[in-house]
């Protein structure tokens, strides 16, 4: 469900906010409040499920995320900037909090088989790729893309975020409660592992292994999400139509989600380290691809590439993070990387959107490249993670 919704704040959140106030030069802004917000979102969120346990976080991320879209809708119907941004902000508090959703995949499992974990929640969004241009395509076909045009959609991503509710709350138990009874059963040599208090975010960011895991955590998703939200508009700029950019959408989703319960097997298997690096590497290819690329095809394969090079390089990274995290400091952990990544990423769409208006996609592509290149050296000369505090 949530990434149903995002698809159309990907595709239409540079150009809704452009229409709505009739200025060009800030086709960045749009996708900057929508990460923004759900950086914001992501810490007090994931300290919250620490507190009170993964189900309902998720529940009230998505019932945000419809308050959020249905006041989008609003603003495009009374051509109001204000109920536009707020709406913004409700959708990308949402898109914050339901992604840690993946915490709650690792809770269910001991460390060795964590990375598929987390895939197997991942992998529901691969669903949402299908069900993205299936309704929204059909909303925008043959129409001017006028404030009046994108109303119904937002309604209709609202009705999405309303089901992700439903299926929030039909989760039980809360994984949470597995990874506390996981935890008071298992053993370290003859030492039982015993519920300790958190440690301050501080002391768990020093861990081995869990600063080369945030940089690529960083890197990945804020890269990602900086060329993805400036997709729609890239797009258009090569004259193609507005619809054709659910088409580029979904096949960078299908590169997300589509291999990675295959990718979170290898990750196992290979080991993290070498994932995150080779994620990285993946990706800046194809930013390198988006200075060349202008049909529809080979946008479309860019975007794939983009996102099969973050399902490597952030899968592996939020397992090494959880790894290294007791059940009650996981959430604020990748909480926190999340602002982080998502603070960052809306830098990297306000500066892209800044310099496509000035440069072209040739700047945004070199930009983004170099954003992954210098992490992944940094990894690679950065020292190895001692064995990890938990059982296996």
């Amino acid at each position: 469900m949530l990434s149903g919704v995002i698809q159309l704040a990907v595709a239409v959140a540079t150009i809704t906010l452009v229409l709505v106030t009739g200025i060009e030069s800030i086709l960045g802004l749009g996708p900057a409040i929508f990460l923004t917000a759900g950086a914001l979102a992501a810490l007090p969120a994931g300290r919250l499920m620490d507190r009170f346990g993964r189900v309902p976080v998720i529940a009230g991320g998505f019932g945000v995320g419809a308050v959020g879209c249905v006041l989008t809708a609003l603003g495009c119907a009374a051509d109001s900037a204000a109920l536009v941004v707020l709406g913004f902000t409700g959708v990308g508090a949402m898109s914050g909090s339901v992604l840690l959703a993946r915490t709650a995949a690792a809770d269910m499992y001991p460390p060795e088989r964590r990375a598929q974990a987390i895939s197997y929640v991942l992998f529901g969004a691969l669903f949402g790729a299908a069900l993205g241009p299936l309704v929204f395509r059909p909303l925008f076909a043959g129409k001017d893309l006028e404030l009046d045009t994108l109303v119904v959609p937002w309604f209709a991503a609202a009705a999405m975020a309303i089901v992700g509710v439903v299926i929030a709350l039909l989760i039980r138990p809360d994984p949470r409660t597995i990874a506390l009874e996981l935890q008071a059963a298992g053993h370290v040599g003859e030492e039982p592992i015993v519920r300790t208090p958190p440690a301050p975010l501080r002391e768990i960011l020093r861990r081995p292994g869990v600063p080369s895991a945030a940089i690529a955590a960083l890197s990945s998703f804020a890269v990602m999400v900086g060329v993805m939200n400036l997709t729609g508009y890239i797009v258009v700029g090569h004259q193609h139509e507005q619809a054709d950019v659910f088409t580029v959408i979904s096949l960078h989703i299908v590169g997300m989600y589509a291999l990675v319960l295959v990718i979170g097997a290898v990750i196992d298997r290979v080991g993290r380290r070498p994932s995150l690096m080779t994620g990285l590497v993946i990706m800046a290819l194809s930013t390198l691809m988006l200075a060349w690329a202008e049909s529809i095809l080979w946008t479309s394969v860019s975007l794939f590439l983009l996102g099969l090079g973050w399902n490597v390089s952030y899968v592996a990274a939020t397992a090494e993070l959880i790894t290294h995290a007791t059940p009650v400091e996981r959430g604020r952990l990748i909480g926190a990387t999340d602002l982080a990544a998502g603070l960052l990423g809306a830098a990297l769409a306000l500066l892209g959107g800044a310099a496509y208006s000035e440069w072209g996609v040739v700047a945004v592509a070199v930009g983004g490249t170099i954003a992954v290149v210098v992490p992944a050296l940094a990894i690679f000369v950065g020292r190895r993670p001692t064995p990890t505090l938990e059982p296996a």
